[in-house]
């Protein structure tokens, strides 16, 4: 494996890591605290999945227009793009914890805002402070963990924050449920937000600064005096010891140690390197379409013929206990497998799933219930395109959907739901109409009788994605940068990773509407091979390195195409590419 095996990186560092906890609980404490980040990450993607269809009940603008649903879920995709790129600049001149209460703050407002909008553009200003706070706490939240953990069991602390991401979702759409026959319904999922951001200001308050930051800031008795509650006392002569070489290399070759600009991260070796293997993997993060399913989850159900608000609520609960299962596994395989493996099992497995709900929904959409003419008491609500087409057996609950003169729904058969049903214009009354009479209201998916196999699909895609996808890639940036160059770097790459999620979130809709669900799940899955060619080659293993020398790995390492073969020999110095 590149870089070498370090002594005990071959013991669980699952156990570990709950053995540090009993042993010295401030480490576990700090861990926890930073990655309170990850949980208002994770909420704010997955209260917004089951908020959306209850705004699109109070505002019959956004029911109506697709647009303007993308830009409420994506305003703070674009916010936190903003935040990633601030938060490099505010980790480095200012400090890790300093970033963390700013990006409290900015939550905590943001939170209170859309709680109290009266109409979606209120809403999308809220959204955007939102995401501000998330996207400096996507980079600083890990960033802190790794600097403030030893390096055996970094991997499966830095985890924590990747567990909280999840952890963050599952509680979302516990509180989804909650509110769901509550006044203001989605008003009080996005307000609720607000309360770990609060918390985590409160006990970002009591702890201290990122030692490395301290010592890289001249600091360093302050440094040591922190090293010294989180490490041994054996071991802390050693571990300032390389973090005065990482600082003193640093010095010596910039000879003024404050100025960083993109000409020099893109000469250095090491950096390059580092970025192209870092913002690669936020990247493919998300075009493996991570963040349709934890944005949409409720609307992919509906999709796949579910048509009860909380019905698809309750089955995306499914969804995302298994997000935050699969980020348990990766704490426990992270520093045991290591990275790289991790990300290749990932990967096979959901270019599987998303070739399975690409199958599942292509048959869903050409197998529909077929329309029939409306009874005598639905006759005058009978869809106007349906009216006034001459070949009406052609037909189908899809193509009622697709009508937009005005926009249609689908009223299932009382007896089986797979039988024909009828096409009837899209409003209030005639949905209170159609359930009256015991039938089943469609607007966005027909019934199906695929529909559990498609959530089988959806639930394997986030047990394959989780333990890999999902935590490897912020892992893999809150350690490979030289410490110099660590805050600005992981900005990068964390403003890497949220333009791609906005380019996700703001076009996954309008691509289930153009080339359809199929298509789209299909063309998922093609990134996903590529992703996984390009971890084979470009991404390093960092299982068990002190962060030091994660550095050395870096400026030595050459392309490593057979993952499998370890490679403990020492590295011989390699000509510059």
């Amino acid at each position: 494996m590149e870089g070498g095996i370090h002594a005990g990186t071959d013991t669980s560092a699952f156990r570990d890591c709950f053995s540090l906890a009993w042993k010295n609980p401030y480490v576990l404490r700090l861990a926890f605290s930073a990655g309170i980040g990850g949980l208002l990450f994770g909420y704010d993607t997955g209260v917004i999945s089951g908020a959306l269809l209850y705004i699109r009940d109070d505002f019959k603008s956004v029911d109506r227009k697709t647009v303007l649903q993308e830009s409420i879920v994506s305003m703070a995709v674009a916010g936190a793009i903003i935040g990633a790129a601030i938060g490099g600049w505010l980790n480095d001149r200012y400090g890790r914890r300093k970033a963390i209460l700013v990006a409290d703050f900015l939550f905590f407002i943001g939170a209170v805002i859309m709680a109290a909008s009266p109409g979606p553009a209120l809403l999308i200003v809220g959204r955007v402070f939102v995401g501000l706070g998330v996207g400096m706490a996507s980079m600083t939240s890990p960033l802190y963990i790794s600097e403030a953990s030893p390096a055996k069991i970094r991997g499966a602390l830095v985890s924590t924050n990747g567990f909280l991401i999840t952890g963050g979702q599952f509680l979302s759409y516990l509180i989804n449920l909650a509110f769901t026959e509550a006044p203001g319904t989605w008003r009080w999922m996005l307000g609720v937000a607000g309360l770990p951001a609060f918390l985590q200001f409160i006990l970002m308050l009591m702890l201290p600064e990122s030692p490395r930051w301290l010592y890289r800031k001249g600091r360093e008795e302050e440094a040591k005096a922190i090293l010294s509650k989180i490490y041994p006392a054996d071991e802390i002569e050693s571990e300032i010891r390389d973090l005065k070489a990482s600082v003193d290399k640093e010095i010596e070759e910039e000879g003024n140690s404050e100025k960083i600009n993109i000409i020099k991260l893109c000469k250095t070796r090491t950096v390059r390197r580092g970025l192209t293997a870092g913002v690669g993997l936020q990247v493919f993060q998300q075009f493996v379409g991570i963040n349709t399913v934890m944005y949409y989850s409720p609307t992919i159900v509906q999709l796949a013929g579910f048509a009860s608000n909380r019905t698809a609520l309750l089955l995306s609960l499914v969804t995302a206990g298994l997000n935050a299962f699969g980020s348990v596994v990766s704490i426990y395989f992270i520093d045991r497998t290591g990275r790289k493996k991790l990300l290749i099992a990932s990967l096979v497995g959901v270019i599987l799933s998303l070739g399975l709900l690409s199958g599942i929904f292509h048959e869903s959409t050409t197998h529909s219930p077929m329309v029939k003419a409306a009874e005598a008491r639905y006759g005058n609500y009978t869809c106007p395109d349906y009216s006034l087409e001459t070949n009406t057996a052609s037909w189908d609950c899809m193509k009622c959907l697709k009508a937009t003169h005005p926009e249609c729904g689908f009223c299932a058969a009382a007896s089986d739901k797979l039988l024909p049903g009828v096409c009837l214009v899209s409003n209030d009354t005639v949905k209170d109409l159609c359930h009256g009479d015991h039938r089943e209201w469609y607007t966005r998916g027909c019934p199906s009788k695929y529909g559990w196999v498609a959530l089988i699909g959806l639930a394997l895609y986030i047990i394959f994605f989780s333990p890999g996808m999902g935590t490897v890639p912020w892992i893999v940036n809150s350690e490979i940068y030289p410490l110099r160059f660590r805050g600005v770097c992981g900005g990068i790459a964390a403003t890497a990773n949220w333009i791609s999620n906005l380019i996700v979130a703001q076009s996954f809709l309008s691509l289930t509407q153009t080339i359809g669900t199929s298509w789209t799940f299909l063309m998922f899955g093609v990134i996903s091979i590529i992703a996984l060619i390009f971890v084979l080659v470009y991404v390093p293993e960092t299982k068990g390195l002190p962060i030091e020398e994660v550095e050395k790995m870096l400026e030595l390492r050459s392309l490593h195409y057979k993952f499998w073969e370890k490679t403990s020999e020492p590295y011989e110095k390699k000509p510059e590419v």
